[in-house]
């Protein structure tokens, strides 16, 4: 059986994975879900110096006090990019990294550099001088593709649970050492696995990284994890078992 640590995307602590960490352990598997600094019940230690560094700290630091080997360390969304940074600073520690509708941002790369420039404007113009970035309004009728399969009670939790993202985990651009690669897997949720493979074999930045994964579709809209969580645990399950 295998060993998972489950990183959430923005606004979500550990909470958000329940029912997959539920699912997998069913099926005999050690999980560790894992809330980053400054968010859910780690909220209180939210502050202007929490950026990417100290999430990739919060992902080497459980794997090596409990003394993980062999992981499947898993990245929803923008978890991905502490995701990116954990494998690289401990290799030998990984066995696979999986990007749930997320993916592997080249060097000098961050999250807010992917929204186009009107909406880093509208997001700086929102946070003002403050550190957080609020969480969405969690609306289908404003965001009908990322929002795809969630229930009311879904959206409901959503609402009541989510808190602010420190900003820097946002715009801090991910840093590699060099470390050795590992294998990397892809669970497409909001675009199709045709779509990622055919931007992989353009090399499209944001997916170049992927050239060696194995790409795994999930129809569902970006929140998989409270969405289809017993088919994200299903998939989950299939990568760990090579």
């Amino acid at each position: 059986m295998a060993t998972f640590v489950l990183v959430p995307g923005f606004w979500l602590g550990g909470w958000a994975w329940r029912e997959v960490t539920g699912e997998l352990r069913r099926r005999g598997h050690e999980v560790y879900p894992l809330t980053l600094t400054g968010v859910a019940e780690r909220a209180h230690l939210a502050g202007p110096q929490v950026g990417l560094e100290t999430h990739t700290t919060d992902i080497t630091a459980l794997i090596e006090t409990e003394e993980l080997r062999d992981v499947v360390l898993v990245g929803h969304s923008g978890g991905g990019m502490p995701v990116i940074q954990a494998a690289d600073r401990i290799p030998d520690r990984i066995a696979t990294v999986v990007y749930v509708d997320s993916g592997p941002l080249p060097d000098g790369t961050s999250q807010f550099d992917t929204n186009p420039p009107e909406e880093q404007q509208r997001l700086r113009e929102l946070i003002g001088d403050g550190h957080l970035l609020p969480p969405p309004a969690w609306d289908p009728a404003e965001d009908p593709e990322n929002l795809a399969g969630l229930d009311d009670t879904a959206l409901a939790l959503l609402r009541r649970r989510a808190t602010g993202q420190p900003l820097r985990a946002a715009t801090d651009p991910v840093r590699r050492t060099g470390g050795r690669p590992v294998p990397t897997a892809l669970v497409a949720c909001t675009f199709p696995v045709e779509v990622a493979r055919a931007m992989i074999a353009e090399g499209h930045p944001f997916f170049a990284g992927l050239a060696d994964a194995a790409l795994h579709g999930l129809p569902t809209g970006h929140w998989p994890m409270l969405s289809e969580p017993k088919a994200l645990a299903d998939v989950l399950d299939t990568i760990a078992r090579g």
